[in-house]
């Protein structure tokens, strides 16, 4: 049997960094260009999770060290319990949570303001394959919404999240700014921003 050495070692130095894989994007799309080329695709690029249970200020945390602007909300099991966006951390959602609840920031978690699972519409993937960039604009622009989750099934029929369509991807690959902004999606929102 052949006989290895030992690899050298070192110290390792104060202030080191680790290698992140690069994302690249395609350098420029059109309206007509297909819909998969500005999908973030969960096959290919790992998807950023949180629990429910961590406080909002931890979740900032998570979305400024990592560049994104949505966390999935997880449990155990890694089945999706909702979605958290930057702008429920910062807009009307988080202080609504602390005034109605008398709480600190601090005491404010990702479950109290986090766009829970029953809330959610999801593009299938059979329509993304089919779909040009136009139609994803389009959609973004109709729901105001800044994300649009697409699922896929597996085998036994069950909905598995595909990726996620994101304005601000979208804006870098179509080199132009996006009007889309985040709308309160029901009635009970909409009478809680207007007391």
């Amino acid at each position: 049997m052949r006989q290895y050495s030992v690899l050298p070692q070192r110290p390792l130095r104060a202030h080191t960094r680790f290698h992140v894989p690069t994302h690249d994007l395609p350098p420029r799309v059109g309206l007509d260009d297909p819909a998969e080329a500005v999908m973030t695709d969960f096959r290919k690029v790992t998807a950023f999770t949180i629990d429910p249970d961590v406080s909002v200020d931890t979740a900032a945390r998570v979305m400024r060290r990592r560049k994104v602007h949505l966390l999935l909300v997880v449990d155990v099991d890694n089945e999706l319990l909702g979605i958290i966006t930057s702008n429920d951390l910062l807009g009307e959602k988080t202080l609504q949570c602390i005034s109605a609840r008398g709480i600190s920031r601090a005491d404010a978690l990702v479950r109290d303001i986090m766009t829970p699972q029953d809330r959610l519409s999801v593009i299938s993937m059979d329509d993304v394959r089919h779909a040009h960039v136009g139609h994803v604009v389009a959609t973004l622009k109709a729901t105001g919404r800044r994300h649009a989750a697409v699922v896929d099934e597996d085998a036994s029929g069950s909905q598995v999240l595909r990726g996620l369509f994101a304005a601000s991807q979208l804006e870098r690959q179509l080199g132009e700014p996006l009007q889309t902004p985040e709308i309160a999606s029901n009635f009970a929102e909409i009478s809680i921003a207007l007391k």
